[in-house]
């Protein structure tokens, strides 16, 4: 057991200032997400846009979510609700009240997402994930408001051990290792061909991507050393020696490894979710030299800067609750365990789950037992690209017949509908979400959404074109089934939905 002891304090004992990095940044992160979540408030999340509440709770709720934001389908409710979790992801990155702000930033964030799902990607399921095991970190120990209030006893020992770092070193691990046993195919491991047909997306084909696709021998190699930096490269933290060097590289080479991803590939926030659960890797040979280099004012963790930045500052409103006891239920050490019990129990879980829905080496989990998954949505799945990369890409034509006659395509601001394929397909995606729709919006098993986002396309085009209305619209998906060895393929025209504009 001291061996085990002192395996698991080596591998696993973060830096303080290192969790205060990924705190700033996963705050940072889900304030940009609610921004870019605020452009479509009325399109994702009221009952005038593309998945109203009875639609969501007949056909894609899961009876142990949990979501605030279904107790309205106005988007004003939603608004306020935005609102409420801009300013608690604020008081993260600042450091303030962080445990407290750390909750109620999963919360609502757990209840943002259960909203609607068919609008999420993998990167949602790691920032949540984040945010859960963020619960049980002292990440608010360093470079934040509440640092500057805590009892001044000098220059701190940095270094940090319990089951919440273990827990979160593992989801690191969970993320990279089984992605690489979910991409099953051949054409990851083995015929070196995968990303080859992600590049030929275009759909999310970024700049990059596009100098190196005509590469074929480039595109192997980058392949294989995908999938082998994947299934190989997390095993370096679990070294127990030299274990500072090892973090190091995995840092490194995830970081570049996700620049590259968001170079040629167009996936939203996902590469900077990524980077800032890494963040918090960094040992404390690394935090020393980037206070040195960067932050010398905030060398102190516990004062300097930040405290001459919050010395003034005062909360707003207080809220204070005294109950009288004469004894509490559980003592500090009690309730300790008890966290470290809850901590150690819900990782065991979530390595079960991730085991066993990526191998059948291990015993599938029992039915009676996901529950506990799906309501604390520690439920998780990294198959971006797995087994097998999609091959489906295409673009869509949203021909609207007019008032006049014409022929008009709403997707290219009402020009004459044309067929032909655009200069680049990526760019008619307001953003990652609604690719992401219209990715989903392509399956059969998902058919019961196409006629809302039909409906909702001509309601907002005549709404902002009275003078041209639209009398019918249909969905057309202009379909390229990606073939081996950069062959030609034909466009074929799949009409997916037709939605008519009827007169009162």
């Amino acid at each position: 057991m001291h061996q085990l002891q002192q395996y698991l304090r080596r591998v696993f004992t973060v830096d303080l200032r290192a969790l205060a990095i990924m705190r700033i940044w996963v705050a940072g992160i889900i304030i940009t997400d609610l921004a870019i979540r605020t452009t479509d408030l009325e399109a994702h999340y009221s009952n005038m846009g593309v998945l109203p509440l009875h639609v969501l709770h007949q056909f894609g709720w899961h009876p142990y979510h949990f979501s605030f934001h279904t107790l309205s389908g106005l988007w004003q409710v939603q608004a306020v609700l935005f609102l409420i979790a801009a300013v608690f992801a604020v008081c993260l990155l600042l450091g303030y009240k962080t445990r407290t702000a750390t909750i109620v930033s999963w919360v609502l964030l757990v209840s943002l997402q259960n909203r609607n799902t068919f609008i999420a990607q993998g990167g949602d399921d790691l920032l949540r994930m984040l945010l859960f095991w963020g619960m049980f970190l002292p990440w608010g120990k360093c470079y934040s408001y509440d640092a500057t209030k805590a009892p001044k006893l000098g220059l701190q020992q940095t270094s940090y051990f319990s089951a919440a770092t273990v827990a979160y070193i593992m989801q690191i691990f969970l993320v990279y290792f089984c992605t690489a046993l979910l991409k099953s195919s051949p054409e990851w491991s083995i015929d070196g061909t995968a990303l080859y047909y992600a590049l030929s997306l275009d759909q999310i084909l970024m700049p990059v991507g596009k100098l190196i696709y005509p590469y074929p021998e480039l595109l192997r190699f980058l392949t294989l050393t995908t999938w082998y930096t994947e299934l190989l490269l997390p095993f370096l933290l679990l070294i127990p020696f030299y274990n500072h060097v090892w973090r190091l590289v995995v840092v490194g080479v995830l970081f570049m490894f996700h620049i590259g991803i968001s170079l040629t590939l167009f996936v939203g926030l996902f590469y900077l979710i990524n980077i800032a659960s890494i963040s918090g890797l960094l040992p404390p040979q690394a935090m020393n030299w980037v206070e040195k280099k960067f932050l010398t004012s905030f060398r102190r963790p516990f004062s300097g800067q930040f405290q001459r930045i919050f010395r003034s500052f005062k909360s707003p409103a207080q809220l204070r609750l005294q109950i009288s006891m004469q004894k509490p239920l559980l003592s500090k050490n009690q309730l300790q365990y008890v966290r470290e019990g809850l901590v150690t129990f819900v990782l065991i879980y979530c390595i079960w789950w991730n085991l066993a829905g990526a191998t059948t080496r291990v015993p599938a989990m029992p039915d009676s037992t996901t529950w506990f998954g799906s309501l604390l949505r520690v439920d998780q799945r990294w198959g971006m690209f797995a087994p097998a990369v999609f091959k489906d890409d295409g673009w869509y034509v949203l021909e609207g017949q007019a008032a006049n006659g014409q022929l008009i395509d709403l997707n290219r601001e009402g020009k004459e509908a044309d067929y032909a394929k655009p200069t680049s397909v990526v760019s008619m995606f307001k953003n990652d979400r609604w690719r992401k729709y219209s990715e989903n919006y392509l399956f059969v098993q998902f058919a019961f959404l196409r006629p809302y986002y039909c409906n909702y396309l001509v309601r907002r085009w005549n709404e902002a074109h009275p003078d041209n209305p639209v009398k019918e619209l249909q969905v057309v998906y202009m379909k390229e089934f990606t073939l081996p060895d950069y062959q030609p393929v034909t466009p074929q025209k799949e009409v997916l939905c037709i939605c008519a504009n009827l007169p009162e």
